[in-house]
């Protein structure tokens, strides 16, 4: 396999962990612990982190690659990206899903639902049914220009998760949202996107 074929292979795996919730903000990514465990040399995985790093997804320090540690300033500036951005998308979705993102979605709330205190599950569910709403959005550009900063939203989600409010309120978001997603109510899964960004910059200002 070429050296092209195993950037492109590595790029995506590690791209999917991120998506998935799976590199927590104290983890750091390390070239050649990634060689070992994929059975390649560094090049390959350094080129991949470093695209990581291009699209938004990590920043490179002295300790290895790590999710982006945003000022503020910059948190802010995501946080009107996400609201300029995913209410049209999930309107679209809500026009336009299938039997098969009711199910994945569904699926998604039920283990966020079932994980109660269990924090790390709820990260696991509330991240598979963002994936699962993500992937019914058929716009290519509009998916991928949200994945861009998906590592931003995973520093919100570990920095509010631990805290019992901000669970309750994600739940009841994505309920609501899921209710008009089956109906399929543009109009509504806008707006509850919409106030579901809000709530999450409100608990991340009160936590962090």
């Amino acid at each position: 396999m070429s050296r092209t074929s195993h950037r492109t292979r590595i790029h995506e795996d590690l791209r999917l962990r991120l998506l998935r919730g799976e590199v927590g903000p104290d983890v750091r990514l390390v070239d050649h612990a990634i060689a070992a465990e994929m059975g390649v040399s560094r090049m390959p995985v350094r080129e991949a982190l470093m695209q990581l790093v291009s699209e938004g997804y990590l920043e490179s320090t002295s300790r290895g690659f790590a999710l982006p540690n945003l000022s503020p300033e910059r948190m802010a500036e995501v946080f009107t990206l996400r609201r300029l951005l995913e209410p049209y998308a999930v309107a679209c979705v809500a026009r336009d899903r299938t039997e098969a993102d009711l199910t994945a979605m569904q699926a998604a709330l039920t283990v966020a639902v079932a994980a109660e205190g269990d924090v790390a599950g709820f990260h696991r569910g509330s991240e598979a049914f963002r994936n699962a709403w993500l992937v019914a959005v058929r716009n290519h550009e509009l998916r991928h220009a949200i994945q861009r900063y998906s590592g931003q939203v995973q520093s919100v989600r570990f920095a509010t998760l631990p805290d019992p409010e901000a669970r309750r309120t994600i739940i009841a978001g994505l309920q609501a949202l899921l209710s008009a997603v089956e109906v399929q109510d543009g109009p509504s899964a806008s707006d509850l996107m919409l106030r579901f960004i809000y709530d999450a910059e409100t608990a991340y200002h009160r936590i962090a």
